[in-house]
């Protein structure tokens, strides 16, 4: 019996050990556990208290900016394209650019083929020397006309003097032949000088009548010769117009796009050869809701965002906004006075002046999607300060 028993205690001493330090663990535990949650607490505290901070900032941010601010992504870049074409018509014998090429105002584009345009041109030119001879021998003939004027003149003096000497010799011979000094047959000599006298000086004064009114002939004449110069003039300088068109030059600096023109064939005049389009003077059109343009005036601050350069936004400003809707100006306009109306938000498209860095320019080409973000805090007050002055003026 007294060997057993400190057999018994013997093994008792390692399962109290055990359950003592399985008991010392558990307690330690506890306080370990609780620091844990601590944390966790402080960290989701922190963590809401950022999350409120955040909402906070925002919500200010939305009060005082956010809420003024219009989007819209319908919104193109777009450029004033031209597109070139031949006032004459013609073979085309040379093409002088390429596809995308950049071209200067004034540039030539296109040449077609000149040969019936540079006779036509030859032939005018010769047209205008012929009228002009004819100008210059009327001018003579009226300078010669003139001259016979003169002549008729100085002959017209001289019967006259004739007519009166043979008169005066008539009158003093008369008394003569009554007292018997001088015979008849002298007196009739005389008279028929007179007669004949008077009548060279009648058909002197129809010469100078008949040379006066044949100068109005000759002056009409040369009036004639130079209206007929003005009118090949004209046509000369129509001809050189002509000669001119068969080369096709652009009238705007800008780059080439949609080439159609091959060398070879005929172009018809206005038959379209290529567009230029001025890639440098690039602006935006965004098609905002009618909703949003209330307070959108011409001034405010753009920002665009090109789909194209992400991460590079552009600064622009608004400078005017379209003096209708788009479907206004659509080519069949909506008939809404009809039983089956529906409402539909319509677009105002506004046209917007974008500020292009150097670095970008050549990346913005006129079709390109952006989004658009106009500040309307410029104006925002405006029409509410307008209604309010109205309503004074009408109290």
């Amino acid at each position: 019996m007294s060997a057993i028993a400190p057999a018994e205690s013997t093994s008792r001493r390692p399962e109290a050990r055990e359950g003592d330090a399985s008991a010392v663990l558990r307690i330690g535990a506890v306080p370990e556990k609780a620091g844990i949650n601590t944390r966790r607490r402080k960290l989701l505290t922190m963590a809401g208290a950022l999350a409120l901070l955040a909402a906070a900032g925002y919500g200010m941010h939305w009060f005082t900016v956010g809420r003024f601010i219009e989007t819209t992504d319908d919104a193109y870049l777009q450029a004033d394209s031209m597109t070139v074409a031949p006032k004459v018509a013609g073979y085309v014998a040379e093409v002088y650019v390429t596809d995308n090429q950049a071209i200067a105002a004034g540039q030539p584009l296109v040449r077609l083929d000149n040969r019936q345009y540079q006779a036509a041109f030859d032939q005018a030119q010769a047209t205008v020397t012929s009228r002009r001879a004819d100008v210059t021998r009327s001018e003579a003939e009226l300078a010669q006309q003139s001259a016979n004027i003169a002549q008729a003149s100085a002959e017209l003096e001289g019967a006259r003097a004739n007519a009166r000497y043979a008169a005066g010799q008539v009158d003093r011979y008369g008394p003569l032949v009554a007292t018997g000094a001088e015979t008849d047959e002298r007196l009739a000599e005389l008279r028929n000088a007179s007669t004949r006298a008077a009548a060279t000086l009648k058909a002197n004064e129809a010469s100078v009548l008949s040379a006066t009114r044949q100068t109005q002939t000759l002056e009409a004449k040369l009036a004639q010769a130079h209206a007929q110069l003005t009118v090949a003039e004209a046509s000369a300088r129509q001809a050189a117009l002509d000669l001119q068109d068969t080369v096709v030059r652009s009238t705007l600096a800008g780059r080439v796009g949609d080439r159609a023109v091959r060398v070879g064939q005929y172009a018809q005049p206005g038959t379209r050869l290529l567009t230029v389009v001025p890639v440098q003077d690039l602006y935006l059109t965004a098609n905002f809701k009618e909703t949003q343009v209330g307070h959108m005036r011409a001034g405010q601050a753009v920002t665009v965002h090109v789909d194209a350069l992400p991460g590079e936004p552009l600064h622009g400003t608004v400078e005017s906004l379209s003096p209708g809707t788009g479907s206004q100006f659509a080519l069949l306009p909506a008939q809404n006075a009809t039983g089956n109306f529906t409402k539909i938000v319509q677009r105002v498209p506004v046209r917007i002046h974008v500020d292009m860095p150097e670095k970008v320019r050549g990346a913005l080409l006129p079709g390109l999607s952006v989004t658009v973000d106009v500040d309307t805090r410029a104006h925002s007050g405006a029409p509410a300060r307008a209604a309010s002055a109205a309503g004074a003026q009408h109290g």
